[in-house]
């Protein structure tokens, strides 16, 4: 399997798939969000799940576990007031309060490196309830 980047601070590896299907929601515009998770036994950060291109934000927050960690990253397209069609990238770090300490704590210090391998995110947001990443504060983020 090729591996795309390493992530020197957990010794964890992003894979090539999750780089593809994030060049394919920037590029192509073929996915509107993708769910990433850490695999511990391979030591792999991998793509959990993929948003297609008719599905939204509410179907992103339901693909979302209440009780384990993942990352996300979420395509939103607004209209500035200007009348400008604009897209902007959310990196969103799930982090709830009922997922394990370690499990919490591999996701916090293995952020970084994945971030890193996906280039283009220009927001970060960490959440522990949806209440934390609701529409309104990613509108209120993207003007």
């Amino acid at each position: 399997m090729a591996m795309a980047f390493k992530m020197a601070t957990t010794g964890m590896w992003v894979t090539d798939e999750c780089k593809t299907s994030f060049m394919e929601m920037k590029w192509k515009k073929v996915h509107r969000f993708i769910v990433f998770k850490i695999d511990e036994a391979s030591r792999l950060v991998t793509v959990d799940k993929v948003g297609g291109p008719g599905e939204g934000y509410d179907e992103l927050v339901a693909s979302l576990p209440p009780d384990d960690c993942r990352y996300a990253v979420f395509d939103f397209d607004f209209f500035t007031t200007d009348n400008c069609k604009k897209s902007k990238i959310f990196f969103i770090a799930w982090s709830p309060s009922a997922s394990r300490i370690r499990e919490k704590m591999l996701y916090a210090t293995s952020k970084e490196g994945l971030r890193r391998a996906l280039e283009g995110i220009h927001y970060d947001m960490q959440a522990t309830d949806p209440t934390e990443m609701g529409m309104d504060v990613i509108k209120d983020r993207a003007k």
